[in-house]
């Protein structure tokens, strides 16, 4: 099975390579051909293989997803590391921040209706997350994406998606230092702010 497998920037057309459907990479899932044990995600219908993780990068995580559901007013959940369905994508983002409750995606995944905030924690993919998943996220018109930039010691927000055309990309971006609140902003009101320093290792 031809297969995308790359740790920096991909092009929307990978030449040489086969590119999947959402349909296609479901029906694989369906098959066994991809099953949870294999550390892959489609984007832009390219099936790319997942960072490895280290305790700081999955600590991160932790710090982020407790930091955020603090602040969460009811009807919204925290999902780590569990697929999004944006179509012509399915990554499985560090953290999103989703309406509903843990029963509400048993059935199916959240799509961009349903994601109140996504993030990323960048030690190891920074370059990965700023371009790739900009372009995946910018296009299913997340408001708000978080790069935990734990390279450069900030948080990088970016707002103002694009939406659905050629280069999708946001708007805004603003960063944020250790010293820094960063706003949390569902549905366009900002529920709180979170110390850079909470978020960071």
């Amino acid at each position: 099975m031809p297969m995308t497998l790359v740790g920096g920037p991909i092009k929307a057309t990978v030449a040489g390579f086969r590119m999947f459907t959402l349909a296609e990479y479901h029906k694989l899932i369906e098959l066994g051909v991809l099953t949870e044990n294999d550390p892959i995600e489609l984007i832009d219908g390219c099936l790319v293989e997942k960072m490895p993780h280290d305790p700081v990068h999955d600590g991160t995580i932790q710090l982020v997803n407790r930091a955020v559901l603090r602040l969460a007013p009811p009807g919204w959940c925290g999902r780590i590391q569990s697929a999004a369905t944006l179509p012509p994508s399915e990554p499985e983002p560090d953290f999103v921040l989703a309406r509903g409750d843990e029963r509400s995606y048993l059935k199916r995944h959240p799509g961009p209706g349903d994601i109140g905030l996504i993030a990323e924690v960048s030690n190891s993919s920074l370059d990965y997350d700023r371009e790739d998943k900009t372009r995946v996220y910018a296009r299913a018109g997340l408001a708000t994406y978080w790069v935990v930039n734990v390279v450069d010691n900030q948080v990088e927000v970016y707002e103002q998606p694009s939406g659905p055309v050629p280069d999708p990309t946001y708007a805004a971006t603003t960063i944020y230092k250790p010293g820094d609140a960063v706003p949390v902003v569902l549905d366009g009101v900002t529920v709180g702010t979170i110390p850079v320093d909470d978020l960071l290792p």
